[in-house]
């Protein structure tokens, strides 16, 4: 072939591996040669699994060889550092987690490993998912492909990068308030936060219960589709996931949109939105209305309470999650002359200042006075934003917003000012809050050349309509066949 293997999607690399044209040994060993030439660019690694990948390539292979193939056989991917693997280091871009060899795999892990993917490593992110721009890694920061001193997104930022700079052919990240939306957004690729319950949380590092999921970060909409479909489906060691079929979602593309409702929210669009997410988004409205889309003008009104409702709720659940940090019994430990002194300065030195914040955060809120006027009235404003979405898809099939108010911003421009840093989230946090599937897909650039990313909200387990209209709008534009200067 004259292009390269790296490049392709899984949509268009199966079909070669399948045919024996391409066989998943070269493929991969494409890959960790990009990799190891190219990622100290990028620092979008943690981890590279060169022999076990190699390993997986060649079983791949055999299966290829006997007919026994499926669609994700021989796939280099790449995973999220918060997905426990076997035996493989999984840090959670953490020093308390640095040398850490889960005994056990992640249900998402376990079923790509029984579809024949192969894991390339584990990829960079935000302390335990805590950040909006992969900079808050004990490994460094990731770098944007598109322009390196600015960031990828995050937390899932180097998922989204290493799919951008074609260090992987598709990856897995996690979405508590937009992880997996915004740095698809920010990398110009595609990101799905799935259903809460629709995928398995079986083995993900969790940051905060009720508002973390897995999903895909893929080149295009039918590999994000193919990996979910795969991933999907009732896990009994997770008690949130749903034991509802899953559909074969790569019957939803191809589907014209004619007559289709799409809900456009007033309440994403006003001060705060950069004039270039705005042009570009509202160019994408109109490719949808072109497609044969409705737009309705919808309200959000209790959009604006969102941001401080999340912070509150997610916060407080890490403070409860990460307590089981202590330097007992796994991980870093410190020393100390007693045992509090050994737990307090475990988590000093093994916590980065921004979980430290969130923890401090999250404990202040339950505590005892504190809980009715912070918890719990950020969970009642929660489900009152859950009406509000309850009400609009009465009326769309599907919502149609910017993923951020911005484009990518400078490495190291909002690291002092965690409020502007949070507020990056607006548009994605209530995806998570509420429970419903979002999709994120290139629909343009700035005047730097970054990407700018149309975000697409469903009704829960409404996957395969987002996935009807995200390939409906590809299909008519050609944002995702742009590549970084890379």
């Amino acid at each position: 072939m004259t292009e390269s293997l790296c490049r392709l999607s899984i949509s268009r690399l199966a079909p070669l591996l399948a045919s024996g044209q391409v066989s998943p040994v070269e493929v991969t060993e494409e890959l960790l040669s990009r990799i190891a030439a190219r990622d100290g660019e990028l620092n979008a690694y943690i981890t590279v699994d060169a022999e076990g990948a190699r390993a997986q390539a060649r079983a791949a292979e055999v299966r290829l060889r006997r007919g026994e193939g499926t669609p994700l056989t021989g796939i280099p991917l790449a995973l999220k550092d918060v997905l426990v693997t076997q035996n493989l280091r999984t840090t959670c871009a953490s020093r308390i987690l640095e040398n850490f060899l889960p005994p056990y795999d992640a249900t998402v892990c376990a079923r790509l490993r029984r579809e024949g993917a192969i894991f390339l490593g584990k990829v960079n992110m935000d302390e335990f998912a805590m950040g909006s721009s992969t900079e808050n890694s004990a490994f460094g920061p990731t770098h944007n492909p598109w322009q390196r001193d600015y960031i990828p997104g995050g937390s899932s930022g180097g998922s989204a990068a290493a799919v951008a700079a074609d260090l992987c052919i598709g990856s897995l990240g996690s979405d508590t308030g937009g992880s997996i939306r915004q740095p698809a957004s920010h990398c110009g690729v595609v990101g799905l936060k799935p259903t809460y319950g629709r995928v398995s949380r079986y083995g993900l590092v969790a940051y905060a219960s009720s508002l973390d999921q897995i999903g895909p970060v893929t080149k295009e909409v039918r590999d994000a589709a193919l990996l979910l479909k795969a991933i999907a489906g009732h896990d009994p060691q997770d008690s949130t996931s749903v034991p509802a079929p899953v559909p074969d979602y790569l019957e939803a593309l191809g589907q014209d949109l004619r007559g289709l409702k799409v809900g456009v929210p007033r309440e994403y669009f006003g001060p705060g939105l950069d004039p270039e997410v705005e042009a570009a988004v509202k160019e994408a409205l109109q490719t949808l209305a072109d497609l044969g889309a409705e737009l309705l003008e919808v309200s959000l009104p209790h959009t604006e309470y969102a941001v401080a409702a999340y912070y509150v709720v997610a916060v407080a659940e890490a403070s409860s999650n990460l307590a089981r940090y202590d330097g007992v019994k796994y991980g870093y430990r410190a020393e100390g002359g007693n045992l509090l002194e050994m737990y307090a300065n475990t988590r000093t030195q093994g916590f980065g200042p921004e979980v430290r914040r969130r923890i401090m955060l999250g404990t202040y809120a339950l505590s005892a006075g504190y809980y009715e006027a912070y918890y719990q009235k950020a969970s009642q404003v929660r489900t009152l934003i859950h009406r509000d979405f309850a009400g609009v898809f009465e009326k769309c099939a599907v919502l149609a917003t910017p993923v951020a108010p911005t484009p990518a911003f400078r490495l190291g421009e909002k690291v002092a000012d965690p409020l502007t840093m949070y507020l990056s989230d607006i548009f994605t946090i209530s995806a998570n809050l509420t429970g419903i599937p979002g999709i994120s897909l290139p629909c343009g650039f700035s005047a730097l050349g970054l990407p700018i990313g149309l975000q697409l909200l469903g009704p829960p387990f409404g996957e395969a309509t987002l996935f009807r209209v995200a390939h409906a709008f590809e299909q008519a534009t050609d944002f995702h066949q742009r590549k970084p200067d890379f």
